[in-house]
């Protein structure tokens, strides 16, 4: 596939890895050229020097025959005019730009072909908020991913002394759970090593265990690794940013909020802004603040600088004055696989969870989703299954005999998106429904057209071969 990115930043940086790594064209545009001189030395890619929204800038980029345009510069406005560009002059098929502003995302008439051309927007805040909001309705994770529209829940654990499945062997848990209820360990890392999950693999104390199950299960299931954490309703934030306030404004209606803000200006618009929300002028590495703030009530401290050491140093300043758990957002990817289980118990790296947006958009056949894990290393995909039992591998066919590469996992299978389930209901007993029927996957479970198979890659490298046993023969058609 021939990509054009546009931009150089963390964003762009991390997409551009991502490609590389899998057989991609890649041309990087940038006005920095030093940063582009960095990006070459690492990966195997072409750079152009400019102004992507210029039209001989995107020529030299190769716009004539790019089957992808990735705008994902600084600039909302660069972004929109080179989205254009693509479509009008140059013909580009697909088109995904990043854009901070909220006026563009809540017009979708402005996206549309006849104006800005855009066939996706990212915005990186907002998936970062909705990443921090699924973490705090699970205090235990590690992490909290969703498929098939929220159907079904991917949580990672660290499994802990005196859980019941602790020292058990894996096909004990169907035993301790009820009738009504099954669940998938989609991989084990122990230490930095994957695990292949068997019927009887142990888990031991210190695992960190991906666990699968329908939304509405995935609770109970987690009590059979670990203690369960009370719920979150104290928040106190470092940095009022973009994403600090996306976080705040998203949480503020159901927690007590807390918000600090060094620059005097900034303070005062997020004032104006939250309705809900504390809004303090300081310093959230400032240890006597934090106490004067009552840190060691908070249930939850999350660092959302721009800085990563301002995070690091504001995060293990929090833990050490009591505050139950602590999140930082950490771009270097260094410091996040060196900070993550000390004091700090979750370093995000915002741009390894934006790019799991962006790659359902550029892999081969039918992915309905993405997420990167375990920071770029593993993969699980959301992958529709189509045609039929002579064109397809794997439809009509058991799990056990598909020819799977070593260190795959299918965890889970929905089908029947066209049918509505009821899972629960509310306080005020209305009915909660989501579509689509939850198979967890076993040996002997036979995947069906257009079931959307959720595969877990223990390896980035597994995800091609995944891909090609996906796609259907040309006599189908």
């Amino acid at each position: 596939m021939k990509v054009i990115i546009l931009g150089a930043g963390q964003v762009g940086t991390s997409v551009a890895e991502g490609l590389v790594s899998e057989e991609n064209d890649i041309t990087v545009v940038d006005t920095d050229a030093a940063r582009l001189a960095l990006l070459q030395d690492r990966l195997d890619l072409r750079t152009v020097v400019g102004n992507g929204a210029v039209p001989s800038v995107m020529r030299s980029a190769g716009a004539d025959d790019a089957d992808m345009l990735i705008a994902v510069s600084q600039s909302d406005q660069t972004n929109l005019v080179a989205c254009k560009l693509a479509h009008s002059v140059f013909n580009v098929p697909t088109r995904i730009a990043r854009l901070r502003s909220k006026d563009f995302l809540d017009d979708a008439s402005l996206l549309a072909p006849e104006n800005f051309a855009v066939d996706f927007a990212l915005c990186p805040e907002q998936v970062i908020t909705d990443y921090i909001r699924r973490l705090i309705e699970f205090p235990e994770a590690l992490q909290v991913l969703s498929f098939a529209k929220g159907r079904v829940n991917l949580v990672a654990v660290r499994a802990y002394e005196g859980g019941l499945l602790v020292g058990k062997q894996i096909k004990e848990m169907r035993k301790l759970l009820p009738p009504d209820m099954d669940a998938r360990i989609a991989a084990i890392f122990r230490g930095d090593q994957p695990l292949f999950p068997e019927g009887d693999t142990r888990v031991e104390a210190g695992d960190e265990v991906f666990l699968l199950a329908a939304a509405e299960h995935i609770r109970p299931v987690l009590r059979q690794l670990r203690r369960m954490m009370t719920p979150v309703t104290r928040i106190m934030i470092a940095g009022g940013g973009n994403v600090g306030l996306r976080v705040a404004k998203a949480l503020e209606k159901r927690y007590e909020i807390k918000i600090i803000e060094g620059r005097k200006e900034r303070a005062e618009l997020l004032a104006t802004e939250l309705n809900n929300t504390l809004v303090l002028l300081g310093d959230a590495t400032d240890e006597d603040l934090l106490e004067q703030e009552n840190i060691c009530e908070m249930d939850l401290f999350l660092a959302l600088t721009n800085d990563d050491e301002d995070n690091i140093m504001a995060g293990n300043l929090a833990k050490r004055l009591g505050c139950k758990r602590v999140v930082a957002l950490i771009n270097r990817r260094a410091y996040a696989e060196m900070i993550e289980g000390g004091p700090i118990d979750i370093g995000i790296s915002p741009a390894q969870v934006s790019i799991g947006t962006l790659l359902a958009h550029v892999r081969q056949g039918d992915v309905a989703e993405v997420h990167s894990l375990r920071r770029g290393a593993a993969e699980a995909l959301e992958i529709v299954a189509h045609g039929d039992a002579k064109s397809s591998k794997v439809i009509g066919k058991r799990i056990d005999q598909i020819d799977w590469p070593h260190g795959v996992t299918v965890a889970a299978l929905v089908r029947h998106f066209d049918k509505s389930v009821v899972i629960g209901q509310t306080d005020d007993w209305t009915a909660i429904t989501r579509h689509g029927e939850v198979v967890i996957a076993h040996h002997d479970t036979v995947i069906e057209a257009d079931d959307h198979v959720i595969v877990f890659c223990t390896r980035k490298k597994l995800v091609k071969k995944v891909e090609k046993l996906f796609q259907v023969s040309f006599h189908f058609f």
